[in-house]
């Protein structure tokens, strides 16, 4: 009977769509004997299974119920195949990206601190951040108040399965959107990666959702913050070292630009870190696909991989295959 462990943080009712023919083992956080097991699936956050897996012997396959993998290869080797969770982040994190587009061009993080200060003509305040940050010095009357996301160019930095869904619920706002990826291709369009520096200038949104690597580290630095319009809104929904900090905070405090970020680098962000009192920026600690969906479509994705292993078909998900 195939043993496969999962940790003992994940509610065993979640459980009931594994396929027969199977020995589920819970495992601790302080597991403190071996356990032998052909599949593993981890806890989702990292420093919860580093004291259970130098316990785990035969370990084969593990399912991630998260899309990132980055510190699994490290942890196991190369001689275990890895599979991500992918498609189960799609709702939420793209969810989470449009949300925090309109956010941050309706002003929200100004006005809940007019709320805050229950002063009702603090409201003028949108009017003069709207033309410091954008550069429109022209006098408008009424004062604008809010932007618009309809009719924006929006820069889509990755289209894999959760980029998919942003352009999915980007649509009924009829945006104008330019979509990279690692590679190039037709229908739809879509830009390679080395054409990054080009397009950014295109874009008033530029929205990140691409996978952490060494190829991506620092994709965004001081030289794409230089060629971005002034007042772009940048967007990262992906990981924190994708963007050079150091670079985002000097873009941020010279006003040039304004962000959206979930993620961080590092992460989590430290007390007194100069991103916290950062202006024109908005941070959620890392919260894009934490609904109460996450775990059952996470475990449905890994119930489906473990019938496909026991039948010996080719599995969808895979980031790491065993050498």
């Amino acid at each position: 009977m195939l043993r496969v462990g999962y940790s003992a943080n994940i509610s065993a009712e979640l459980l009931s769509e594994f396929p027969p023919g199977i020995e589920l083992l819970r495992l601790p956080r302080d597991l403190d004997h071996d356990v032998e097991i052909e599949v593993w699936i981890p806890d989702p956050y990292p420093t919860k299974n580093t004291q259970i897996f130098p316990h785990l012997r035969g370990v084969k396959l593990v399912l991630s119920l998260m899309a990132g993998t980055e510190w699994i290869p490290a942890a196991v080797g190369p001689h275990v195949t890895i599979c991500n969770a992918r498609g189960a982040h799609n709702i939420s994190t793209a969810e989470w990206t449009l949300s925090a587009i309109l956010a941050m061009l309706k002003h929200f993080p100004l006005f809940l601190d007019v709320q805050r200060s229950g002063e009702w003509k603090r409201r003028f305040e949108a009017s003069a951040e709207y033309a410091q940050i954008t550069g429109d010095s022209r006098v408008h009357y009424p004062p604008v108040m809010l932007e618009e996301l309809t009719g924006k160019t929006v820069l889509l930095v990755g289209y894999g399965s959760i980029g998919k869904e942003i352009e999915r619920m980007l649509q009924p706002f009829h945006v104008e959107l330019i979509r990279i990826a690692r590679t190039a291709r037709e229908d739809p369009k879509v830009h390679s990666v080395a054409e990054l520096d080009a397009l950014l200038s295109k874009a008033q949104v530029i929205v990140l959702i691409l996978p952490s690597s060494a190829e991506t580290r620092w994709l965004i630095d001081a030289r794409q913050f230089s060629v971005m319009q002034q007042g772009a809104l940048l967007v990262n929904a992906a990981r924190g070292p994708i963007v050079n900090t150091h670079a985002l905070v000097e873009a941020l405090q010279s006003r040039r630009i304004r962000a959206a970020l979930d993620v961080t680098d590092p992460e989590p962000l430290p007390v007194g870190h100069p991103l916290w009192t950062c202006p024109n920026l908005l941070i959620t600690p890392h919260v894009g696909g934490s609904s109460p969906e996450f775990a059952r479509r996470s475990l449905k994705i890994a119930a489906d991989e473990l019938r496909r292993y026991m039948a010996g078909e080719p599995l969808r998900n895979v980031v790491q295959a065993a050498v």
